[in-house]
């Protein structure tokens, strides 16, 4: 009778655990519920309000006069956020996936900073990894959502990346030649005292930086000055037609994928035109040949 009694309050307590668990798991990956949308909501004032005292912990004044309120603020926000992170880790399935995956970094970074400074000499300069926990407004406002975008941009630079290649070596080419001519034309007199700063100045003058610490004395360098700050304005649109076409490329590409998806294998990239699978060979319009087998 005594063992029923034991073995009936081990299983409620399981029970009870698997309850709040799922209860917990609902509130923090959740945002369907109230409590969930309030967990998110109170999660991202502490996110904003932690980047407010990293940056005010920064400015001497500041600091100075207000250190210990902003100590005890960034303390209860550590601790939050470990609470929390600790609370991700009990209700996930498998702890280690998120340990190991980039949110799980990401927020395990967000912590590690304070206590780290405790404990090391030095510490307190990664204080400022704390600015890490700003990534984690990418997981309350579900951001992940537009990665298929990104990804979509990242295919079109993919593409391109030969072409940029190339023309990056072009004006890499092109600032140590015109450089080169600069400092052998103008001279220390003029600020161009080695090759090295004379290709600084050249890259800044066809960037059209012109951050005007080095400039041109004579009438020759002048001219040359001004044709590579021509050039520098045709050249800035290069790189940007090239990544455009291949982004109107891709664009293409996926316009002609009517997204019929395969009832045998469930794959849907196809082409608009295409009647078959090209993953296992069925029909994608089962339906129409029957229809044609009825009137034959």
């Amino acid at each position: 009778m005594i063992l029923d009694k034991e073995s009936y309050a081990g299983e409620a307590s399981q029970h009870r655990d698997r309850s709040l668990k799922q209860k917990l798991f609902i509130i923090i990956f959740g945002t369907h519920t109230p409590l969930g949308r309030l967990f998110d909501i109170l999660l991202l004032i502490m996110i904003l309000l932690s980047m407010i005292v990293v940056m005010l912990e920064s400015v001497d004044f500041i600091y100075a006069r207000y250190s210990r309120v902003l100590t005890v603020l960034e303390w209860v926000i550590t601790i939050s956020f470990t609470a929390e992170y600790a609370a991700r880790i009990w209700v996930v399935k498998h702890p280690r996936r998120y340990i190991f995956s980039f949110y799980g970094v990401v927020d395990l970074l967000s912590v590690l900073p304070s206590y780290l400074a405790l404990v090391l000499v030095g510490g307190q300069s990664l204080a400022m990894l704390r600015a890490l926990r700003l990534l984690r407004i990418f997981r309350v406002l579900k951001l992940a959502q537009y990665m298929e975008q990104s990804n979509f941009l990242l295919e079109a630079l993919k593409r391109s990346r030969q072409k940029i290649t190339v023309f990056f070596l072009a004006v890499l080419i092109l600032v140590f030649i015109m450089g080169s001519i600069m400092y052998l034309i103008e001279g220390t007199e003029h600020g161009f005292n080695s090759i090295p700063r004379s290709v600084y100045w050249a890259i800044v003058t066809l960037t059209t930086v012109g951050y005007g610490d080095i400039s041109p004395g004579t009438i020759t360098g002048q001219f040359i000055a001004s044709i590579l700050m021509l050039l520098g304005y045709s050249i800035i649109a290069i790189p940007t037609g090239i990544v455009g076409s291949q982004i109107y490329a891709e664009s293409q590409d996926r316009k002609n994928k009517n997204g019929s998806q395969c009832s045998y294998c469930h794959e849907t990239s196809h082409l608009m035109a295409a009647k078959y699978c090209h993953q296992c060979g069925q029909s994608l319009h089962p339906e129409e040949k029957g229809e044609k087998s009825e009137e034959s």
